[in-house]
């Protein structure tokens, strides 16, 4: 392990802008012992804080094909090499997580080498990663970012995922954090749906990071709205909304429209900002 703990995130195209990384630099800062350095690929380093350091995407090298589900851009990670010459072992954190307490022990957890993911509380029978939380050697497993390029469309087909396809695809497989670090929003912090229209989301006592696959994102939860420009409404204005509400195919999805409510948590706003 190096004597400086590394983190790494990944920044592409206008969903996070720069508040995001500049916000995750601060919630490290605040939760980690000891030297670290935050490295930041991005194709747009516009607006990072100095204390960020940043480099150029890595090169994916081929084309999903469209409408594909998943993060594919991600797997870039996976090469032999990344920008800058980074190198070692990296933590590596989704830029919409929140990190609620002490990150140390992401850091010695296991055996350095392995790989170590959170896991999809979504689907929890079918024991897959959720990669919004990983660590790995940089360089250690070449072949994923070279089968992916070799076979694009059959891989991502098959996988949809891009953490499908990590936790099927790396040799020797992956290992999970243990259940309490890594929460995941909408499963472990927001109350079942009719709850949730009268209860704010709880944070996990043991947790150290809370993950929001999937969304809202942490800025909207503060504004009390489940998408980002929404509006904040009581839960009879979201009944009436979400029943009226048609998705992009013109259709009424209304008990899914119903279940996108959230009220505004004061811890997000404790943990989730920039010193």
């Amino acid at each position: 392990m190096p004597s400086i703990k590394q983190i790494i995130c990944i920044k592409w195209g206008t969903a996070y802008g720069p508040r995001y990384v500049n916000i995750l630099y601060s919630m490290v800062a605040r939760n980690i012992t000891g030297p670290f350095k935050l490295y930041c690929f991005t194709d747009n380093p516009a607006g990072i804080r100095a204390e960020v350091t940043c480099h150029p995407l890595p090169e994916l090298g081929c084309e999903i094909p469209p409408g594909t589900l998943g993060k594919w851009r991600k797997t870039a990670l996976w090469g032999r090499e990344l920008p800058g010459g980074v190198v070692g072992t990296a933590l590596f954190i989704d830029l919409d997580s929140i990190i609620v307490g002490n990150i140390d022990d992401f850091f010695i957890y296991e055996n350095p080498s392995d790989m170590i993911t959170a896991r999809n509380w979504v689907k929890p029978l079918q024991r897959l990663g959720q990669t919004s939380v990983f660590r790995y050697e940089i360089g250690s497993h070449p072949y994923m970012l070279e089968n992916l390029r070799a076979d694009p469309g059959g891989i991502s087909r098959k996988y949809q995922f891009e953490q499908h396809y990590v936790t099927h695809g790396v040799k020797g497989g992956i290992k999970f954090w243990p259940a309490d670090w890594v929460r995941h929003f909408r499963v472990h912090c927001l109350p079942i749906w009719p709850l949730r229209m009268f209860m704010a989301p709880r944070l996990s006592p043991k947790a150290k990071i809370v993950t929001f696959p999937g969304g809202p994102n942490p800025p909207d939860i503060l504004a009390g709205c489940w998408l980002p420009n929404d509006t904040h409404r009581t839960p009879m204005e979201h009944i009436k909304y979400a029943w009226a509400l048609r998705d992009v195919s013109g259709r009424h999805n209304r008990m899914r429209n119903l279940k996108r409510y959230v009220l505004p948590a004061p811890w997000i706003a404790e943990h989730w900002r920039e010193d």
